[in-house]
């Protein structure tokens, strides 16, 4: 059987069902085929159940820290089962949701593995997706244009495969019945970092492993310093210039042995839990690209500014693309997408004013260059960084670590990059983000009023350092 469609997308997730709804509301009669579950990664195997846990361990090191605001209220105690059951439900819910805003758009859903055909009897194009079902039943969608959303899946070592026990991604963290009493986490990415944070909160002996001089290599030098610091204040041992002998690696029933070649010397680690968190790869295989003229390049689907492939009527965004892979940008790109094939006005996607997240504590957050990148292009940089300690909210929320940093071009005064550690820094990055993508001035971000008392006073007191300027330094 076969149904004739605007718009076939494959791959459910952020990407993939925001492009969905836009094409609905854009008159396209629009198809969804998810093989697993309508969300995808970022609502079911990454982002909100990794948050949800993290919130559960802030509030379980708050609750030990209580007494500090006055508050007694004993030894606090971990119920992990109440903690996952919560992570849950927030994760049902918004899957209800999703499934909700599919019925409310029309949205033809097809649960099934998606395929690319070639040129066949149902289109003289490649392009035809056909639907694996299950129980031996097929549906082929012939799509006028196709969206290709398929992810990625977390990178494995060359040697030593997952087993879901003991060697694990943070996937299958995310499904712990009960937390390990030791982890080494190979990667000091966002991932590594979060989970680090997350796990050391919760109790559990943590060692974070990364092979480059510094823990998140792609952030401000300043944050994954200070970043650092805070994470080894609160017991999370963590080894830069290090790698991992994989032929050292002793997989146990219930835990593994590992070495650790160190700028000290080797070390063996006895450990629950061997966690690999070095990058993830694109989702490509098994999709049909051989039936196209699609091409790979580094092992992510090349496309155009606008996502279009090699098949001009097939496009590709999200992590099977490679790039920024955020749940945000892969949203941003199917909304491309979906406007350059319905012919509107668009705009590529412009990395510099896109914000990224870290949900460790202490948060962290950035939008455009680093210092390091600004230099690198050969900007004349000026910069201003302003403590949290010296802001009234940070000292009542009783957490005045971090700062704000604040980079701008000394011949033009533009905003060339913003970055936050610190409390509520995910949230304080839209501003910044707001002020690159109108092309703000380091001094408007400066005179711009922040209430008092804020947070956000820390991103104006930074920007007005620039010039010597900041009131409360």
């Amino acid at each position: 059987m076969a149904e004739n469609y605007d718009l076939v997308i494959v791959g459910g997730g952020t990407g993939g069902y925001a492009a969905a709804i836009r094409a609905s509301q854009s008159g396209l009669k629009t198809a969804l085929v998810e093989e697993q579950l309508l969300g995808g990664t970022c609502l079911h195997k990454g982002c909100i159940p990794s948050k949800a846990l993290l919130r559960s361990a802030e509030v379980f090191r708050l609750a030990k820290e209580a007494s500090h605001y006055g508050v007694s209220v004993g030894e606090p105690e971990l119920d992990f089962t109440q903690v996952q059951e919560r992570k849950q439900s927030i994760v049902d819910r918004l899957a209800n949701g999703v499934k909700g805003l599919m019925k409310k758009g029309k949205i033809d859903v097809y649960k099934g593995k998606g395929t690319l055909l070639g040129p066949s009897i149902f289109s003289p194009t490649p392009g035809t997706v056909s639907v694996d079902l299950g129980d031996g039943e097929n549906e082929m969608l012939i799509g006028s244009n196709v969206i290709l959303a398929t992810g990625s899946s977390p990178r494995a070592l060359a040697n030593t495969p997952f087993n879901g026990e003991t060697v694990i991604s943070s996937e299958e963290a995310l499904q712990f019945s009960a937390l390990p009493s030791s982890i080494v986490i190979i990667g000091g990415g966002v991932i590594g970092v979060e989970w680090a944070s997350m796990l050391v909160d919760f109790g559990v002996k943590v060692t974070v492993v990364e092979a480059g001089s510094r823990i998140l290599p792609t952030a401000d030098g300043d944050i994954s310093k200070e970043m650092m610091k805070q994470l080894q204040k609160r017991g999370v041992a963590i080894y830069t210039n290090a790698t991992i002998d994989e032929s050292s690696i002793a997989v146990e029933e219930h835990a593994v042995k590992v070495n650790v070649q160190t700028e000290e010397g080797s070390i063996q680690f006895h450990v629950d839990k061997l966690m690999v968190s070095i990058g993830r790869t694109a989702n490509v295989r098994g999709i049909g690209l051989e039936n196209t003229e699609i091409d790979l390049e580094s092992g992510y689907i090349k496309v155009n500014e606008f996502g279009q492939t090699k098949e001009s009527h097939i496009y590709a965004i999200g992590d099977c693309i490679g790039g920024l892979q955020l749940a945000h940008v892969a949203t941003h790109e199917g909304l491309i997408a979906v406007a350059h094939m319905t012919r509107e006005k668009v705009e590529p996607l412009n990395k510099a004013i896109v914000p990224s997240c870290i949900y460790s504590f202490p948060e962290a957050a950035q939008v455009g260059l680093t210092e390091e990148e600004a230099k690198a292009q050969k900007h004349s940089v000026k910069v201003g960084t302003f403590p949290f300690a010296a802001v009234g909210k940070a000292l009542v929320q009783g957490e005045e670590e971090g700062f704000v940093k604040v980079i701008s071009d000394e011949k033009t005064n533009d905003v060339l990059g913003v970055h936050i550690i610190g409390s509520h820094a995910t949230d304080l990055i839209s501003e910044a983000a707001l002020a690159k993508y109108v092309d703000a001035a380091h001094i408007e971000l400066g005179e711009m009023i922040h209430p008092h008392p804020t947070m956000s006073e820390a991103i104006g007191e930074a920007a007005l350092l620039i010039d010597k300027r900041a009131i409360h330094m």
